[in-house]
């Protein structure tokens, strides 16, 4: 089968910069979609770690002025596949995160950095940028949006490579004021609503969303549930009007990085014949959140805090999930004012709840191999990874339903059960009754050590590796190719 050539846009990368799933994505891909024949570069910016990170590193393009600062596009080689950076030091030479400094403020160019990338990524796709010229660019996010706009607003338009918009998370748009488009070097053209205008800016995730050829999200549901109002943020109406190029396309995880019976973080490893195993990890997940040692239901938490997550109603539960002999392990960081109510609860009860506040990888390892039940009661949530470890873990999901939860847990209810394929809990509405009820579910649950472990066992033999979706991406492409 001959070879498709993609390349991935995006704003970061696992295992070089991480702020949340879209890394894990955008590392796991070209591995994904190798055995289906496509040959994926990713391109990402040049941040201080990352550059640090790549060893040898080739200069294949220059830009004298790249929308108004010098650049340079690198090649290296990262895990044994070929990586592109956008080395542009204006841009991205400054310590701190991808898209805030060290204070938690937005770097206050960020629309010019990722224009800056949007534009390097439509320059290599079409082949103006020193390497040969790809099938197909895709783009991650409102960081990537421009890139669509500028493959089809540029001189070759007519012989452009295909495109594909994935939205991760449509709460995130990428908005600037009108003043922003003179910096983008693009064509008056583009200032129209069928371009990169929206509400009188420019509109990033927009521009993307209206001119690429396929709009993909990381799960059916979620795809579904932004033509509505109260998901689509805005553009449920130009998501509609293009929904014949919509398709949801559910996430994988990483199983070598995730698999309980190899892994390095874990005080025990275990399998789902050796259950009894996860003891182990238990007791060491007490230990490190200085909880009170116990044979009841530990619940876990690994979540930015915020809103969306479903934090503040979490806040509001955790009286009754103590009550119902419940404790609590949670990593996160996120709003001050949910990060105070959750030391507050930990206050009132020492030794039931325990709160770390920040993100640690190893200690997320350990949370789903000892925690007995992780907690996820997200308003809105278009695929999660979190769900997918718990399942690979045996730590028992309690989702709301909605996105990729829904799409990925099946509710313990009597016919579930019954049959043999529960592997969690599902609740809504997401709100004090309807995650309360969860918990209570849950507790009852886990009382019938037998069904647990059924729902346990069901759970760890439920496949979400990258083989499906790497196939389902690598198929969108081959249509898109077959059609430009």
């Amino acid at each position: 089968m001959t070879d498709l050539a993609v390349l991935s846009v995006a704003s970061e990368c696992w295992p070089l910069v991480k702020t949340g799933g879209l890394a894990d994505v955008v590392g796991a891909l070209p591995a994904a979609v190798a055995p289906h024949g496509i040959a994926m570069t990713r391109f990402i910016p040049g941040y201080p770690a990352v550059m640090r990170a790549l060893g040898r590193k080739r200069t294949v393009h220059k830009y004298a002025s790249l929308l108004g600062s010098p650049a340079r596009i690198l090649a290296a080689t990262h895990d044994g596949r070929p990586i592109l950076v956008l080395d542009a030091p204006a841009y991205y030479e400054r310590e701190g995160g991808p898209y805030a400094d060290a204070m938690g403020r937005d770097w206050f160019d960020n629309g010019l950095r990722f224009a800056a990338l949007a534009r390097a990524a439509a320059d290599i796709a079409a082949g103006r940028a020193g390497l040969k010229r790809f099938d197909v660019l895709h783009a991650h996010d409102w960081q990537a949006g421009l890139a669509p706009a500028y493959l089809v607003y540029g001189e070759d338009a007519l012989t452009r490579p295909a495109s594909v918009m994935t939205i991760h998370n449509m709460a995130f748009q990428g908005y600037f004021g009108a003043d922003f488009f003179a910096r983008l070097e693009l064509p008056r053209a583009a200032w129209s609503i069928d371009g990169v205008e929206y509400h009188g800016g420019v509109g990033m995730l927009k521009a993307g969303v209206k001119l690429a050829d396929a709009i993909t999200t990381v799960s059916p549901g979620y795809a579904q549930e932004i033509k509505k109002p109260e998901f689509g943020m805005g553009l449920e109406g130009l998501i509609v009007g293009r929904e014949d190029r919509l398709s949801g396309i559910v996430n994988g995880i990483d199983t070598q990085a995730w698999n309980p019976a190899t892994d390095a973080a874990l005080a025990g490893n275990f399998t789902a014949d050796t259950l009894d195993m996860r003891a182990a990890n238990k007791r060491e997940l007490e230990r490190a959140f200085g909880l009170e040692p116990g044979d009841g239901p530990l619940f876990t938490v690994i979540s930015r805090l915020t809103w969306q997550k479903g934090m503040d109603v979490l806040i509001e539960v955790l009286d009754h999930l103590v009550g119902l002999g419940g404790r609590l392990a949670l990593l996160g960081t996120g709003d001050a004012a949910i990060e105070a109510g959750l030391h507050a609860a930990a206050g009132r009860h020492p030794g039931r709840i325990g709160i770390r506040i920040g993100y640690d990888e190893q200690l997320a390892h350990l949370l789903q191999g000892g925690g007995d039940a992780i907690l996820i009661p997200s308003r809105f949530e278009p695929c999660g990874l979190t769900q997918l470890y718990g399942l690979a873990y045996g730590c028992v999901p309690v989702v709301a339903r909605t996105g990729g939860l829904g799409d990925t847990v099946i509710d313990a209810n009597f016919a579930a059960l019954a049959a043999g394929a529960a592997t969690g809990i599902q609740f809504s509405p997401i709100n004090y009754e309807g995650l309360s009820d969860a918990i209570t579910r849950t507790v009852r649950l886990f009382d019938d050590a037998a069904a647990w472990r059924r729902v346990q066992r069901s759970g760890m033999a439920a496949d979400f590796s990258w083989a499906q979706s790497g196939h389902d991406y690598a198929a969108l492409y081959r249509r898109l190719k077959g059609a430009s």
